[in-house]
């Protein structure tokens, strides 16, 4: 019976769709559909029904390679959610807090107590995360996992968080069928491959083009303070006597954020006008662009960052076509930065696209 290989990339559900000054209705409707989209590279994975490519008549797969992003995670430091709690709070003893104010300032506050201390760490969504690719790859490859030695070799960045996924995929895993034979490795010997550090000349040249780009300004902020205060002319106050609207508008774009990687549902983005999201989702997603894919700008810069990683999940490939390797799967946890030069360097449609800024952002 002839063989199949595959590769296997977790999405990292970015949402690397690029938005226009114009965006189109697609991009628009896309965004619409799940407000938590505009949180970008901390919004949640998404699971969607979908049906598997047979493979050519006579192949069979027999070995998955796999590179995928850790799970949903925490931000850094707890700044924003503070500054929103203090301004709601003064609302709220005022008595001018709406009921969207009410409800903004409990998510602060919850993402405030979840946060602290935990920069950058799993959540619990992110370890459910994991262990559901997990039970979705045994489930739909369970020829690869039943044959010959059950060798399943899993490789971390040394990252927290990522170790962490590593552990809550490959445990899923072990209890599923506890005849595979698992190993994990970590530390700075497989960080050259798993998630090597970005240049600082990519990010100088991502910097200048992304300060030529003209990006529209932002809408009128009186919108922000009705929808949280009875009283906009006295909730500007408050707001100004802390910094300005427009970092207050940031803060609550950094809590709609986070909310949903710990666990809360409620759309946050609510409170901010379209224009706000649109402008902060095309931002994220050109940056990401710009600085990890094959941009015409900088992308003979940021492939030769993947070369390595390439190189090792071909080699690990071959050995197992070759009959040099026994092992059945490999699984490799890293970062979305890595993850999206690979998909890149891979040519995957859309991420993989060679564009300039401009016409990516417009895309």
């Amino acid at each position: 019976m002839k063989k199949n290989l595959i590769l296997s990339i977790c999405l990292a559900v970015c949402g690397l769709v690029c938005t226009a000054q114009a965006p189109s209705d697609e991009i628009a409707a896309y965004l619409a559909s799940d407000p938590h989209r505009y949180a970008f590279n901390i919004h949640s994975y998404e699971v969607h029904a979908h049906k598997d490519t047979r493979a050519p008549k006579g192949y069979k797969p027999f070995y998955i390679s796999h590179y995928g992003r850790h799970g949903s995670r925490g931000s850094w430091g707890c700044e924003p959610y503070m500054r929103v709690e203090d301004i709601l709070l003064k609302a709220q003893t005022e008595g001018i807090l709406t009921s969207g104010g009410d409800s903004l300032l409990l998510a602060a506050q919850y993402v405030k107590d979840c946060q602290w201390a935990m920069d950058g760490e799993l959540t619990p969504r992110g370890i459910g995360e994991h262990r559901g690719i997990a039970e979705r790859m045994h489930r739909r490859f369970p020829d690869v996992f039943r044959r010959g030695s059950r060798k399943v070799r899993a490789a971390s960045s040394t990252v927290p968080r990522c170790i962490l996924s590593m552990a809550s995929f490959t445990s899923r895993l072990s209890a599923l069928q506890p005849s595979l034979d698992i190993s994990w490795v970590t530390g700075d010997k497989y960080m050259n491959y798993i998630a090597k550090a970005d240049n600082k000349e990519i990010s100088i040249l991502k910097d200048s083009v992304m300060a030529s780009l003209d990006w529209r300004p932002l809408a009128d902020t009186l919108t922000v303070l009705e929808n949280l205060f009875t009283d906009p002319v006295r909730g500007r106050q408050l707001v100004d006597g802390l910094y300005d609207v427009r970092k207050f508008e940031h803060d609550i774009f950094t809590t709609a954020m986070v909310a949903e990687p710990y666990g809360i549902d409620d759309n946050i983005f609510r409170f901010l006008p379209p224009d706000i999201l649109l402008n902060r989702y095309a931002s994220a997603v050109t940056d990401a662009y710009l600085g990890q894919c094959n941009s015409l700008e900088i992308g003979s810069f940021r492939m030769r960052r993947t070369e390595d990683l390439v190189s090792k999940l071909v080699s690990q490939a071959r050995e197992v076509i070759t009959g040099d390797s026994d092992v059945a799967v490999d699984l490799c946890f890293g970062h979305d930065w890595p993850y999206l030069g690979l998909c890149s360097r891979l040519g995957l449609a859309g991420v993989g696209d060679r564009l300039d800024a401009a016409t990516a952002r417009d895309t």
